[in-house]
This record gives structure tokens, sequence and C-alpha cells, in this order.
């Protein structure tokens, strides 16, 4: 009998969740609250720089790849270096999600869009079905296993209180309602990212219409996948990059330039830019966001409801709740959302087997395993982790884990003896 699984949140890692639970042969269903796929990744768009290359080379070799190769089908620019990021790749943000969508429907993933959790029934620590609504009608599911993939960020109260307000971004939670933490609904007390006058971490970078733009920032945008043009001292922001999620860009280079990478639309790497002022600088004089719309003034602010969890991503005192994404800590980006994903997904659907953890030999198995032990047994909840900078790429380098020798990633898993260990 095929063992139940249910996903809660359609991002990256809820739908890499699904795949990878799909191939074990479990019976899935995704819910997702909007009316679409992907989350962030909706405006995300940037794999494989630095570290990220290696992480995906290993899930690849693990037989966990689909995304990334479904992803490497839609890119609009690849191999690019911009400042402190080599060999990027850059995905149509235009095209990805329905790709993705008919993906899943085609590996057999029930797809429940505009569905919405409001409350879970326990049975002491496990989870016996799950309340919502769909399109305003009530529902009830039941399931054997479930995921929670719904993020970290959201609702808009949580924007108003630790950020500039909603800024109408992709989540759109004023029309589809906000996030709801399954984790939270079963009483476990959830970390929140933690700084000095901070909580959480507002998203990482804004997109502007490219046709907004001046025919010469359009033209490098389409041919070169980026342009980096210089912001006039008196115009530039400072401290504006010490609020990302995504401290890997919070360099020089990103305060000192307005820095552009082309995903279908010009994505600006800086959380936000007052209009009045984008609108000096030349090039930008008839410059319009496209997300989020109020992206003059901020962004949407995450790691605010993150769960505490095993290597294995099963949530701690839980039976059968794995979690994924930015619920399962402080990793930032899409990458690490798939990868953790796909181990989330491929052990909700190991009922009755031990939990598989990947090894430190692997950059993956490494940074699950890192980012845990700093966040539960040392507090650490003021830093952010990522394949492609800031403190976890320094550690892969350390640990000689980083490479983009295809056939010493393939080589490093075997050795570990995950060879295809996710293909089913």
């Amino acid at each position: 009998m095929s063992v139940s699984i249910i996903i809660i949140g359609g991002g990256w890692s809820g739908c890499a969740a699904a795949l990878a639970a799909r191939q074990q042969k479990a019976d899935v269903t995704l819910i997702e609250r909007t009316d679409m796929l992907l989350g962030t990744g909706l405006v995300g768009g940037i794999m494989r720089n630095n570290g990220r290359f290696t992480a995906t080379e290993e899930l690849i070799a693990m037989g966990g790849g689909t995304l990334f190769e479904l992803i490497d089908r839609n890119l609009v620019h690849k191999n690019i270096d911009f400042p402190g990021h080599r060999h990027a790749s850059l995905y149509n943000v235009a095209t990805i999600e329905p790709a993705v969508r008919q993906l899943l429907t085609e590996s057999g993933v029930t797809l429940l869009l505009q569905s919405r959790i409001t409350g879970v029934a326990m049975d002491g620590s496990s989870i016996r079905t799950l309340e919502g609504s769909s399109r305003k009608k009530p529902f009830t599911i039941s399931g054997d296993m479930f995921v929670d993939a719904t993020g970290t960020a959201g609702p808009t109260a949580m924007c108003t209180k630790h950020g500039n307000g909603c800024a109408m971004c992709i989540l759109r939670c004023p029309a589809f309602g906000g996030r709801v933490s399954v984790t939270g609904k079963c009483n476990i007390t959830e970390m929140a990212a933690q700084k000095p006058g901070q909580t959480g971490a507002m998203s990482g970078s804004c997109k502007l219409h490219k046709e907004s733009l001046t025919l010469e920032i359009r033209d490098r945008l389409n041919n070169t996948g980026m342009a980096i043009i210089a912001v006039p001292e008196a115009l530039n922001i400072k401290g504006k990059l010490t609020i990302k999620a995504c401290q890997q860009y919070a360099l020089d280079d990103f305060e000192a330039n307005v820095i552009l990478l082309d995903t279908g639309h010009a994505k600006l790497m800086t959380p936000y830019f007052p209009l009045d002022l984008l609108r000096r600088i030349p090039g930008f004089e008839n410059a319009r966001f496209e997300d989020p719309y109020a992206g003059g003034i901020g962004n949407s602010v995450r790691f605010t409801a993150m769960a505490p969890r095993d290597d294995c991503l099963r949530v701690n005192g839980m039976e059968n709740l794995f979690c994924a994404g930015e619920k399962a800590g402080l990793l930032v980006g899409h990458t690490e959302a798939i990868c953790t994903g796909t181990l989330a997904g491929f052990n909700a659907a190991r009922t009755g087997k031990p939990g598989l953890t990947i090894p430190d030999t692997l950059a993956i198995g490494d940074a699950i395993s890192h980012v845990r032990q700093e966040m539960t047994e040392k507090n650490r909840l003021d830093r952010k982790y990522t394949f492609s900078g800031s403190v976890l790429f320094g550690r892969m380098k350390k640990k000689d884990l980083y490479t983009t020798d295809i056939t010493a990633i393939k080589k490093r898993v075997a050795k570990a003896g995950l060879a295809n260990l996710f293909s089913g």
C-alpha cells in the first residue's frame, strides 16, 4: 500500500519534496495557497553561482536533479560572472512556473492550488488531518506523512511589524491570505532570525520592468546577462545591504553600483531603492518596479518562523512531519530549497525506515548539519547561510568541498554510497 504524503507549500522546496516522494512511489498531494507554484522562485532566477554549482551536481549525481535539469532547459544566460560570483546561470522567471507545473502533473502529483491550511488535528505527536479552505470552501485532508514547506515570509502583519509594511510582493498575501505554518499549528516553538534591532531579514532583490530602462541598459542585459551602473555618491544609501537575507550579495560593489541581472525582468540586487533617487541615476529616468510593486520602500520580511529539526529534516517533537526550504533553517536560495526539499520528500516516503542523513563529506550534508548546529546548539540566529557566498561558501572552500569538476563530484557521491539514491 502506497504512503500518502501531504506537502504544504508550493515553492521550490515543496515542488522538490513532491517529486522526490513520487520517485519513491508515494501518493503525493501538494497544497499551495496561491494560484502559482514556486513562491519567490517566480522572481528569483540565479542558479549555479559559486558553491551552488557543487550542490547542484551533487544532487544530480544522487538522482535528485530533475528540477535542476528542467531549470537548465529554461535559462536565459549561462556561465556569467558578476561581482563576487562566478559561473552563474539565470533562468527565465516568466517560463519556469508552467514548466514545473507540467512536470509535477506528469509525475502524478495532485495539485491543490488556491488552497490554504487553517488548522491541524493531532493524535499525540502525529498529525492526523489538516483543515483548510479552497476557494472559500472548507476541506479536510488526511495523510501518513507531511512536509511543511510553507516558508518564513509573511503574513502581511509580519512585514508591517518587522519591515516597512506590505510591499506588494509576489507572495500576494492580501489576495490569497498569509502564510500559515503547519509546524506552528502543531504547537512547536519556531525560531526567528535575530540581529540587533532587526528580526528576520528583507528579501535581497527587486525587479524592474526592462522596458522602463534605456535601450543601452536593455541591450547590455540581453547580450551579457548583466549591467553594472555606478551610483552617484549623493544618491548612495549606506547600510541598506545589512538587512538582506542574501548576505552573499552584501558586498561593497553592490552598494556602490546598481547591479542588474537579466532573468526576464531586470533583477535589481538590493532589498529596495527609493524610486525618486533611482530615477536620478542616468538610464533609470523612467524606471518602474515589477516586484515588489512598492520596491522603493521595502521588501518582504523572511526567516521569522523556522522549525527545530534534525539532520533528516524531521521536525523535533513530531512523528510524521518534515520540513524543507526556509522552514528548515537559515539557508538562503533556490538551490538550497531544492536540496532540502528533495531530502525531506525522500525521508517522508520512507515510512518505517530510518531517516537518511547526508554525510558531511558532501556539501549538501555539511550545510544541513552545520546550519542546524549553529542555530540550535550555538544559538547563532544572526547569520544566513548559502552555498553561493557568505560564511557557508567560505566553509565549503576551507573543507575542500567546492569544485566545478563534475567527475570529481560524481566520485565523491559514489564514495558516500549515495549515487542515484533518490532515483527510486
